[in-house]
């Protein structure tokens, strides 16, 4: 796969390590403050914001400058950024909201330079192996050892899992800095709004980003208030909360090493991915009182969700020009991330006015009815590579 993609995939662990941690220490901070579930949401909707605000003129910023630099320092950025919130973690709940606004503003660079450099790495038959990996090592990071370490963290101290995370994000800044890539001198500035155009036009990008959106959406709807889920429905700790999340990378980890095999075996992985999802959150919302039953049904549903993303990522990459990717990759991120805030404040809502299973009900019901009229023209996309030339 080569140096420079190891390199990448370090680096990528190393950070999402970090955010796993962020993901369990933030909403824990929150509760300290205060246990609203309408204001708890709200930290999820600050932190989801900036993929509404930032998406385009992060892919611009991708298609037009050199991205490994760019990458660099928007992890030093937010290495600065978890710094100050670990030390001024106790001040106000809206100091969060903005903490959590301008960590998820420098977000966005990276994930607009990941699709390229990913592209600039690697050879073309080789795109599923390097997306299921990433996605692997991600759900490692992300899911499973990240937000039991934050929740350990902060049980030990408050702002121990800030500190954490900010030295995670300084590691990967360092790994991605030996990189040995061509320097890339500034092109022309990009338009925009190219990418959202392109990728409006394209039938099959069209079919997959509205499901993608759809799926973010429900999943910032139950996770807006899952810290009171798992309190309050499944009685666990803090230190279990991280626990929780954990089973949550199970599958997904499962799901990004099998990936490749299962998209050149089977036809229909894809589409079985899409039905199986929501079946999965159904199960939590009806059947699930104790951590065990959540954990199977939560490992297929992150399995299901790999997969897809897999499929989905090394489709886009394949289709999309070079000279567009970063664009185009933003501008399903604006769509796709950018529904996350309103997921979040409708799910802090909902469960605020009908109760905690509320947004999961919810969540089904979209997702169930959205999937259903995309099977026939994902049916229609070359998104498995079964009975292609890509080997398995």
């Amino acid at each position: 796969m080569g140096r420079n993609w190891y390199l990448l995939w370090s680096g990528s662990a190393i950070s999402a390590l970090g955010d796993g941690i962020f993901l369990a220490a933030l909403p824990l901070l929150a509760t300290t403050l205060t246990q609203d579930p309408k204001l708890i949401a709200g930290v999820s909707f600050f932190g989801a914001l900036p993929w509404l605000l930032v998406a385009l003129p992060a892919g611009a910023a991708a298609d037009r400058y050199d991205g490994r630099r760019l990458l660099i320092a928007a992890l030093w950025v937010q290495c600065v950024l978890m710094a100050l919130l670990a030390a001024f973690h106790s001040t106000h709940i809206a100091f969060l909201y903005g903490m959590a606004f301008l960590i998820g503003t420098a977000e966005n660079i990276p994930r607009a330079v990941g699709q390229p450099l990913i592209k600039a790495t690697v050879e073309n038959h080789l795109l599923e192996r390097a997306n299921g990996r990433l996605f692997a090592s991600q759900a490692v990071a992300l899911q499973f050892v990240g937000p039991p370490l934050g929740g350990l963290l902060f049980a030990i101290a408050v702002p121990a899992p800030f500190w954490v995370n900010a030295l995670t994000f300084a590691l990967a800044a360092v790994l991605v800095s030996k990189m040995r890539t061509e320097r890339k001198e500034p092109t022309a500035r990009p338009k925009v709004a190219e990418g959202l155009r392109w990728l409006m036009k394209h039938k099959a990008l069209r079919t997959i980003t509205v499901v993608s959106a759809t799926t973010n959406l429900c999943i910032a709807m139950t996770m807006a208030t899952l810290v009171l889920f798992a309190q309050q429905r499944l009685g666990l700790t803090n230190a279990g909360f991280g626990a929780f999340l954990a089973t949550l990378a199970c599958g997904g980890v499962a799901g990004g090493l099998l990936a490749e095999r299962l998209l050149a075996r089977y036809r229909s992985t894809v589409t079985a991915t899409v039905v199986l999802i929501p079946l999965m959150w159904l199960g939590i919302a009806t059947l699930a009182h104790d951590l065990a039953t959540v954990a199977a049904f939560a490992v297929v549903s992150s399995f299901c969700t790999a997969v897809w993303g897999v499929a989905t990522a090394s489709f886009r990459q394949r289709v999309v020009p070079t000279e567009l990717l970063g664009r185009v990759s933003s501008a399903q991120t604006l769509i796709t991330w950018g529904v996350q805030p309103v997921g979040a404040l409708l799910g802090g809502l909902t469960a605020d006015y009908f109760g905690l299973l509320a947004p999961w009900y919810v969540s089904v019901a979209l997702r169930t009815a959205v999937g259903l009229l995309s099977l026939t023209p994902l049916r229609r996309t070359a998104l498995s590579t079964a009975g292609g030339t890509h080997p398995a």
